[in-house]
Order: C-alpha cells, then structure tokens, then sequence
C-alpha cells in the first residue's frame, strides 16, 4: 500500500471545489485502484463531532482519486483551518489512509 501523503488545500467559501491525487505505490508505480472505494472528509479538528464529505471518483486506469464538493457544502463550512483525510477501502475491508492535511476555507467576499 501507498505511504500517506500530506498535501494542503484552500477551499473558497461557496465556490466549487475539486482536487486530483495521483497515487503511487511503495515502488512508485501506479496504486491499484482496482475494487478499492474512496471516503474523504473534512473537520474543523480531528476530534470534531461534525464531517464534511467530499464526493470522490475513483479512476483505475491512472490511479487517481478527485475530490470535490458543490458550493452548497462549501458555503456551510467552518473558516479558517480544518483539516482532512482521504482513505481507500478494499473489498476485503481493508482500511488505508492515503491522503491527509490541513484546510484553509477561505471567505468569499463577493457572495
């Protein structure tokens, strides 16, 4: 399984959000995606009783996962930093946090 990788993001508040990974093996070829599902969520910290899910789509064929959220769930979150996690599921159940880091949701100033 893939090591996790930290990668920051900025979401604008009410604006559509969206955000590739790539991932990579140990061995640096492709992760296979294959009968895998993908959860991301975001909180405000990690302990926070309130997720924010982001809708995911797996693509196998160049082992990607998007990420993205509709104006409608990004205008309702917190501002400032949050953080988030994307993890893969095998169909045997295995768990993998493959993705991890911080959020900074921005206000927008024009909506």
């Amino acid at each position: 399984m893939a090591s996790v990788s930290a990668v920051n993001l900025v979401i604008q508040k009410g604006t559509y959000f969206e955000e590739t990974f790539s991932l990579s093996a140990e061995d640096e070829s492709g992760l296979n995606l294959t009968n895998q599902t993908a959860t991301a969520k975001l909180k405000k910290h990690s302990t926070a009783g309130i997720a924010y899910t982001f809708t995911t789509t797996l693509t196998v064929a160049d082992s990607t996962v998007k990420i993205s959220m509709q104006p409608a769930v990004t205008s309702t979150l917190p501002s400032g930093r949050c953080v988030y996690d994307l993890i893969l599921t095998s169909s045997s159940g295995v768990i993998s946090k493959v993705v991890e880091g911080n959020v900074l949701v921005q206000e927008t100033v024009s909506l």
